[in-house]
């Protein structure tokens, strides 16, 4: 629970981080892999189509392994294997628009994998090819729309980049309360209120600038905010995941932010609850259901 101020309680409230070259040691090699892999998610949306979906093929498939490896059940390569035969089968099906299909071919391979694990470790086993299998759905679904596809993809980029950063910045200049310190330490209130307010922020003037300022301006901050809050629980259940499964990082993949999942926590539950949002929508495409508002 966070600590409340002296004058309630008689506790003193803990004092924000200092900002030492020690507290920002990490920040390179965080910067430099974030620039890579920004890199090429928006390579990623400027080429579009198959290359679109190669690309984040190859990330959730890294998503796929961290995930099967950290459970720690056993034949873990057996069951990526199969993991990633079922994820390419459902992109190739998500790619025609037979989304039915692909959620058919992706649950039997979480289904298959997870009968590869004993019981204690089934049903991780399941859900890792799930986990990492929705994202992949989720974004070609996104991508595939006419007019709104390119700007959904950004948004959601603006939406979780802008939450990621600046709970970051806000939680080390900030400090104050910690959020959840069993599940995640350094994650704090600052930080995350900071990050969900400038994401949205920023999700929602890029949308409204692309299409030239004809979606409603309120709808779209509101769904950034659920889209942002979303986002922060994203990072807490992956931290969650790995203090289960006693792992400081899903992987080493990646310098100053360990694995996929690391990176990718958030934006797959981004990702997920956008796709769902606009199907349920019913409009003319799921990312019509994003920005398309009467």
């Amino acid at each position: 629970m966070p600590e409340e101020s002296k004058g309630v309680l008689g506790k003193i409230p803990p004092r924000p981080v200092p900002l030492t070259r020690r507290s920002f040691a990490d920040l390179l090699p965080r910067v430099a892999s974030a620039l890579v892999l920004m890199a090429a998610a928006l390579i990623s949306v400027w080429q579009g189509g198959l290359i679109f979906g190669l690309i984040w093929l190859s990330a959730v498939l890294a998503v796929a392994y961290e995930w099967q490896q950290l459970i720690g059940a056993e034949r873990p390569l057996y069951r990526f294997f199969l993991a990633a035969f079922g994820i390419v089968l459902s992109l190739a099906a998500a790619r025609q628009k037979a989304y039915a299909i692909a959620g058919g071919v992706l649950l039997a391979s979480a289904l298959g994998a997870g009968l590869m694990a004993r019981p204690p470790r089934r049903i991780w086993a399941f859900a890792g090819v799930i986990y990492a299998g929705a994202l992949l759905l989720s974004l070609v679904a996104l991508e595939g729309g006419a007019r709104y596809g390119t700007i959904s993809i950004l948004w959601l980029y603006a939406v979780v980049w802008g939450t990621d950063v600046f709970a970051y910045f806000g939680g080390r200049l900030i400090g104050g309360a910690k959020l959840w310190p069993a599940v995640s330490p350094s994650k704090t209130w600052s930080g995350t209120l900071t990050g969900i307010g400038t994401g949205a922020v920023l999700g929602t003037v890029l949308a409204s600038a692309w299409l030239e300022w004809q979606t409603r301006f309120l709808p779209l901050l509101l769904l950034g905010v659920a889209a942002t809050a979303v986002s922060q629980a994203g990072d807490i259940f992956e931290s969650s995941v790995k203090r289960r499964f006693g792992a400081k990082d899903s992987s080493r993949l990646i310098p100053g932010h360990g694995g996929f999942m690391d990176r990718l926590d958030g934006f797959i539950a981004a990702a997920v609850f956008a796709a769902l949002f606009g199907t349920l929508r019913g409009l003319s495409s799921v990312a019509a259901g994003l920005f398309s508002w009467p």
